[in-house]
């Protein structure tokens, strides 16, 4: 994916914790093409994201979940079974579980569509990923969102399509945007004016930049 977060991670391994979700992912050609592990990467289900993974032919390291979505309890030979009544979604226990295990670069595939409260929860869960050094991509065939945090993130020239930047707190302080139709420089952004919403790419490189604050970009996948 080609995103750069400026500031450096926090120290850790070098390769991508992939996790794969419950959520519907009817275009599983495509998954198989952006998860290529290599010996770096780590691969976790998460509750119905086992049969995505066996579907497509993932191999997964580790299988997390209370199994509420996919109805059986897997027989993988690595495996957390949790209990329904928890504080932590699977999606949370898994990045965490990944924090634990030294990684600091995430995609999420499957975590999108469905439940909507299920997609606001994993809209959280990248703010969280941004607060602990580490950057996390919600992946799907048409869309991909981050968030940063006292951060800029650098997007390449794409020729065309729409992103989003939303304040994810009360307000987000030196917001600049720059390299997109409609730039900001060192705007301040309020969580109830969604300022941000349909931007445009220009074919030109994009920065996105915010001095105090959080930030939800959204962007297409396939400009």
């Amino acid at each position: 994916m080609q995103v750069t977060i400026q500031s450096e991670l926090s120290e850790g391994k070098k390769g991508i914790c992939y996790l794969i979700g419950a959520g519907r992912i009817d275009n599983t050609g495509w998954l198989k093409r952006q998860i290529k592990p290599g010996k770096d990467d780590y691969v976790i289900a998460v509750d119905g994201g086992f049969a995505t993974c066996d579907q497509c032919g993932i191999s997964m390291d580790l299988v997390v979940g209370d199994f509420d979505s996919l109805g059986y309890v897997p027989g993988h030979p690595n495996l957390i079974r949790m209990t329904p009544e928890k504080n932590d979604t699977d999606m949370l226990f898994a990045v965490k579980k990944g924090l634990e295990f030294g990684y600091r670069t995430f995609q999420l595939y499957g975590a999108t569509g469905g439940r909507p409260d299920h997609t606001m929860a994993n809209y959280q869960l990248l703010v969280f990923l941004a607060k602990q050094g580490a950057c996390g991509i919600l992946c799907s065939p048409q869309w991909q969102t981050t968030a940063i945090c006292n951060d800029c993130l650098k997007l390449p020239a794409y020729e065309s399509g729409m992103l989003s930047v939303f304040c994810m707190g009360d307000q987000a302080e030196g917001v600049t945007l720059q390299g997109v139709k409609y730039p900001l420089g060192r705007y301040t952004m309020k969580q109830d004016f969604p300022i941000g919403v349909s931007n445009e790419f220009t074919g030109h490189p994009v920065s996105i930049e915010v001095e105090n604050g959080t930030l939800l970009i959204i962007w297409e996948s396939g400009t």
